[in-house]
């Protein structure tokens, strides 16, 4: 079975010349990206988040998925990175971009729950968990990647990722593990969302 995407995003070309001209080597990769439009076409009007928009490929592939009702927001800490994603996609009212440290954005955030949450960076992943979940509604997915050894990881980072393992499976989640693309983690909160006052 051929299992490449059968359609890719427009946008992905330009992403793709972004990452090029800034440096930017860590993409979401095609695989992993048209499992997330795949994800967010299932819940019209949803409220999407992103943690970790490098230069935007992500985003190429959620916005693809989402209906015109549906809403992105996306979370980068490198400024370099977060102005050429948000350039890219400046004429698309359903995403926002942040240009900030998402562990103090997931502390401070105080809005409504997300209806999908894709983490591609360190806070709600290897730090700050329970918060991120926290801001699911039931029945909210919680998709995360790069948790297959790649050639880009840090000395330290497979220890972070055995740690996360640790923590699965849990009781507020149905999960499945997925040897695929980079090493994905795909789960759905089976308890009710804290709505934040």
């Amino acid at each position: 079975m051929n299992d490449s995407p059968l359609t890719r995003p427009d946008m992905l070309a330009v992403v793709q010349e972004s990452a090029a001209r800034v440096g930017f080597r860590m993409s979401c990769e095609d695989l992993t990206g048209t499992l997330l439009a795949t994800l967010v076409a299932s819940k019209p009007r949803g409220r999407f988040l992103e943690i970790g928009t490098g230069v935007g490929a992500g985003v190429a592939w959620m916005l693809s998925g989402m209906d015109a009702g549906a809403s992105l927001t996306t979370i980068e800490i490198n400024p370099l990175f977060h102005t050429a994603a948000a350039v890219t996609f400046v004429d698309d009212p359903r995403v926002e971009f942040v240009c900030a440290d998402a562990g103090e954005w997931l502390r401070e955030y105080d809005g409504d729950p997300f209806d999908l949450a894709f983490v591609d960076w360190r806070p709600g992943k290897f730090d700050q968990l329970d918060t991120l979940i926290d801001l699911l509604t039931p029945g909210g997915l919680y998709v995360v990647d790069d948790l297959l050894p790649q050639d880009t990881w840090p000395a330290d980072h497979p220890e972070r990722v055995d740690q996360f393992w640790a923590g699965w499976p849990r009781a507020d989640m149905v999960a499945t593990p997925m040897g695929w693309a980079s090493g994905l983690l795909v789960a759905a909160k089976t308890s009710p969302a804290r709505r934040i006052p």
